[in-house]
């Protein structure tokens, strides 16, 4: 009701509202996917630490555990996008969520089967450097800074800004209009 009296300043605030929709939907458009969100993940870089021919992943099972020390140890199924999967000398995970605990062990070129140490998920996108040692695997995390590389940070940033401008200017736009109407 209380509005009522200002039917102009409410159709140009209408009219405003409208045009900020439209340019955020051209500016940022998006794709539309059954299974939508982003997945955890985990990427395995290799190296070997052993003297010796350099070995090659031929497969590999990730573990999955809710103990500490990887007693109630449990494969990663594979379901829709959740998997573990290897190449040569690197492997990666997706997973729904992961478990607080892993394990993963790793057949090589050599025809041995090498299990890791327990180590912990190191965050959303973690990434790990394994050391190929000659009767075992070594994990550990490397340092991250987070989920998004900085130029996505960045980007984000400067559009919350953006967003944020547009809004304060259409309020003193709308405050100085329903002022100088009374």
């Amino acid at each position: 009701m209380i509005f009522a009296a200002y039917p102009q300043v409410i159709s140009s605030f209408k009219k405003s509202l409208f045009f900020l929709v439209l340019l955020q939907s051209m500016v940022f458009p998006r794709l539309a996917f059954a299974d939508t969100g982003p997945k955890p993940g985990m990427e395995f870089e290799f190296k070997q630490g052993f003297a010796g021919e350099p070995v090659t992943i031929r497969s590999g099972i990730l573990c999955e555990c809710q103990q500490s020390d990887c007693s109630d140890a449990a494969p990663l199924q594979k379901v829709g996008p959740q998997g573990f999967y290897c190449q040569e000398n690197s492997c990666s995970a997706t997973a729904y969520g992961f478990s607080p605990y892993h394990r993963i062990e790793i057949e090589f070129s050599d025809e041995k089967t090498r299990p890791s140490n327990v180590f912990e998920t190191a965050g959303f996108n973690s990434n790990y450097i394994v050391t190929v040692r000659s009767e075992d695997l070594q994990v550990d995390a490397k340092p991250s800074l987070g989920v998004f590389p900085p130029i996505m940070n960045l980007l984000l940033l400067c559009a919350c800004f953006l967003c944020g401008g547009i809004l304060l200017i259409l309020l003193v736009v709308f405050l100085i209009r329903s002022s100088s109407r009374k």
